[in-house]
């Protein structure tokens, strides 16, 4: 038995499952274990099957993986990189407050358990791109202790070697609601310079002294990162790279280069950030963690929920070439709050855009997906435009609704006996249920008549969409449920 990577774009898996044949694709990049190959044939165990394919379809090597995962309202990316380091760029509500009830921790927990069949799952590197619920929530359900989040993962262990974060954080304020810290003017200009540091201040901002405390739900998250051992470690444009991930002299390793949050010296050594305007979601979004992720001659820009003021101040601080790319993931899933300029100097051959339905922002905004189209980088081939592609998870999400016909139910209990109960739609029967808007803290309870026109759910097919690079070629897909293939668009990296 021995390990091998899938070598073409997809490659046709056929396995039994329930007494028939069936077949599944795999992607360019995908990690197999060949059980035995006979020069025509290989059988391979993929995906947590085991089946045969082509031996022609092996051959391959291990890619750089970007995951940008259907996580409803919020972000989640896992990117695997060749050496088969992995890093969690956030995750998502909680799962209790997803419509789904899932995030990307769920997708994690698949990767490990199942495809890499491993009991513990095991992160190089956890990132909170800012201190958004829709964004840590994700992160939170991996790290938590408690039975019903650890009930939810199939893997039985989670290991994260540090947890880093960008600083701007919500306090406790002795004066009102929670806030982002004091706000001073320098130089006629506004700064937050409360900011969260490295392990050390951490513990001293949840000890409940006399010092700025962490506030709510984002100090319980941090609370949980150090209890389960993980370091935490504050990133800015200052640290240049995250650590782990520089280039390397043979310039063969994936990177990761902080473009921003850019921070400041008030002369003292205070570390602080600009302060867009007196909006706290302005802030937290506009100090998203930028990172460029880098591989060969491939970039791919993770831009979390940056807006229209961040993005005009970081053309001001880095330089332009900095945020040239092949791949985005489009800012702030999609919201109009952007600058056309900043789209531009990404230029990017595709863009992702992380959104989520029935959140209330209506995202992806119809100009924000035109604006990306036009400054997209424009590739024509035969007559026919290859690039620049617009991918969003939620439309490539999908769901199979089915009509309610009967309920039934063997051996009901009743009164210390036990009786077949059956319901058709012209029975009284109410249907009691919960409805959970992405955020809410409360489920909505509602209870409706059951009837000839009572549809179910049956299943969801999530809008994962999957990034992979050799560092010269890219490759983007969605899944196609009704085929059960991969959709794929292919293109050359451009720097």
């Amino acid at each position: 038995m021995c390990q091998d990577y899938i070598r073409v774009d997809t490659a046709k898996l056929r396995y039994e499952s329930g007494g028939k044949s069936r077949t599944m694709e795999l992607l360019w990049g995908d990690q197999v274990e060949v059980l035995q190959n006979d020069g025509a044939t290989a059988t391979i165990r993929a995906r947590s099957r085991t089946g045969t394919v082509a031996a022609s379809a092996l051959g391959g090597e291990p890619l750089l993986e970007v995951y940008i995962i259907d996580v409803g309202q919020g972000d989640g990316v896992l990117i695997v990189t060749p050496d088969r380091r992995h890093v969690l760029v956030d995750g998502g509500y909680i799962r209790e407050r997803q419509p789904t009830g899932k995030n990307a921790a769920d997708f994690v927990d698949w990767k490990f358990a199942r495809d890499y069949r491993q009991s513990t799952i095991k992160l190089d590197a956890m990132i909170a791109s800012h201190c958004d619920a829709d964004h840590y929530g994700g992160l939170w359900d991996l790290l938590s202790f408690e039975g019903k989040a650890r009930e939810e993962l199939d893997a039985r262990n989670i290991e994260v070697d540090v947890l880093y974060h960008a600083g701007v954080s919500w306090w406790e304020n002795p004066n009102g609601p929670r806030w982002l810290g004091p706000m001073e003017e320098i130089d006629g200009e506004d700064y937050l310079t409360q900011l969260l540091g490295d392990e050390d201040h951490v513990r001293q901002c949840l000890n409940g002294g006399a010092g700025p405390q962490l506030q709510g739900e984002w100090a319980r998250f941090m609370q949980t990162a150090l209890d389960r051992g993980c370091d935490i470690r504050r990133l800015s444009h200052e640290d240049g790279w995250v650590p782990g991930f520089e280039p390397d002299e043979a310039g063969e390793n994936a990177t990761l280069r902080i473009i921003a949050p850019v921070v400041w010296d008030d002369g003292t050594g205070r570390p602080m950030v600009r302060a867009y305007t007196r909006s706290k979601s302005q802030n937290t979004n506009g100090h998203s963690l930028l990172l460029s992720l880098g591989y060969g001659r491939t970039r791919i820009l993770l831009t979390g929920d940056l807006n229209k003021r961040s993005m005009q101040a970081i053309m001001q601080d880095a330089e332009a070439a900095d945020l040239a790319c092949d791949v985005a993931k489009g800012c702030h899933h999609g919201s109009d709050d952007i600058a056309y300029s900043f789209l531009q100097a990404m230029g990017p051959s595709a863009t992702v855009i992380s959104s989520g339905d029935n959140e209330g922002h209506a995202h992806p905004r119809p100009t924000v997906v035109a604006a990306s189209a036009q400054t997209g980088h424009v590739e024509i081939h035969n007559d026919e435009m290859r690039t620049p592609l617009i991918y969003s998870t939620e439309i490539s999400r999908s769901i199979d609704i089915g009509k309610l016909l009967r309920i039934d139910c063997a051996d009901y209990p009743v009164n210390g006996d036990s009786v077949d109960v059956a319901l058709d739609p012209k029975s009284k029967a109410n249907l009691n249920y919960e409805v959970v808007k992405a955020g809410d803290l409360r489920p909505k309870k509602i209870r409706r008549r059951y009837h000839k026109n009572t549809r179910v759910v049956d299943a969801v097919t999530y809008g994962l969409v999957n990034v992979r690079t050799d560092g010269r070629k890219i490759l983007c897909a969605t899944l196609n449920e009704k085929q059960d293939k991969w959709e794929v668009e292919t293109f050359q990296s451009r720097f």
